[in-house]
């Protein structure tokens, strides 16, 4: 259920409540903190694996501490180990505060580390998603100005390998179609903003391009998204994390889904934070989870299908 002094307890309850008799929904967390989001009325309708590790004398919503960080992390430990013992078939993660996990000692930049990590996976892929796009990303949480210095044809080749095959597996496409964005302006005008996609994304796509079909680009971000939007595409290759972000966002934020590629099992989470300044008031919305959670069983479905 994510940090437990962010919106994930009360959004799961809510979840619970909308998707519990569709699904076999475990949730992992603290008990005494799911109740105080709960309606005293509200039985827990799923199964619940309480790790009791949350300080309830002390507990308050809405805060970065360390304990709740802590917290957070061995949530994820318990979901990898009830995955590896095929108790359950996917993990979908409630948000978790970067700032709480990093005072607990726990250095990484967001659930796509700790998961590449856990896994020992090299090519792990962020893959973005809404009810009208999909997009996976180069790079991923760096700062902006890293971006071209970071790019390479093996990330990008990686990213493009990664992308398709979930786009087979996961989603039953046999055979998708992928457009991938230039990181300047215009796609560079041919080089005459910027060099990269001379120099880098064209080069690995020519490679690319001789395995696979329906790969075009590299096009100005603006004109690939806007050809994904009209269908012209099934997923897109952004190049860095606000590439993809804003129009997602823009273009349904309460549908949108973050899913990590290349684990070997599903694993969705929803499109926001931990929402600290209204924790614990149970007007957030469930919308994202419930999506997230929707699109963790369809895929994990269509992986034991193909």
């Amino acid at each position: 259920m994510g940090d437990p002094s962010g919106i994930g307890p009360e959004i799961c309850v809510q979840a619970t409540r909308a998707l519990g008799g569709k699904f076999k929904l475990v949730i992992i967390g603290d008990l005494g903190v799911w109740r105080k989001v709960a309606s005293h009325k509200s039985h827990v309708t799923c199964e619940f694996v309480d790790l009791k590790n949350v300080d309830l004398k002390r507990f308050n919503f809405g805060q970065v501490n360390a304990e709740y960080g802590r917290a957070s992390m061995e949530y994820l430990d318990k979901a990898m180990e009830l995955l590896r013992k095929r108790q359950i078939d996917c993990i979908v993660t409630a948000p978790i505060s970067k700032e709480s996990i990093n005072l607990a000692g726990f250095h990484y930049s967001g659930h796509t580390e700790y998961f590449a990590e856990k896994t020992r996976s090299k090519n792990v892929v962020m893959m973005l998603v809404n009810k009208e796009l999909k997009f996976c990303l180069v790079t991923r949480h760096i700062p902006l100005k890293e971006v071209a210095v970071k790019l390479n044809r093996a990330k990008i080749t990686n990213t493009i390998t990664v992308c398709r095959k979930a786009l087979t597996e996961f989603f039953a496409l046999q055979d998708p179609r992928l457009v991938v964005c230039g990181i300047n302006p215009h796609g560079s005008d041919n080089g005459l903003i910027g060099r990269e996609e001379n120099q880098i994304i064209r080069p690995a796509l020519q490679a690319l391009k001789k395995k696979f079909k329906h790969l075009d680009g590299p096009l100005g971000a603006d004109v690939a998204i806007g050809k994904a939007k009209n269908n012209l595409y099934d997923c897109v290759i952004a190049m860095y994390h606000d590439q993809a972000l804003i129009p997602l966002k823009l273009l349904g934020d309460e549908t949108g889904i973050n899913m990590t590629l290349g684990l070997g099992f599903v694993r969705t989470s929803p499109l926001h934070g931990t929402a600290f300044d209204i924790a614990g008031k149970n007007i957030a919305s469930p919308a994202s989870l419930i999506a997230a959670i929707k699109l963790a069983a369809q895929c994990t479905l269509n992986q034991k299908k193909a």
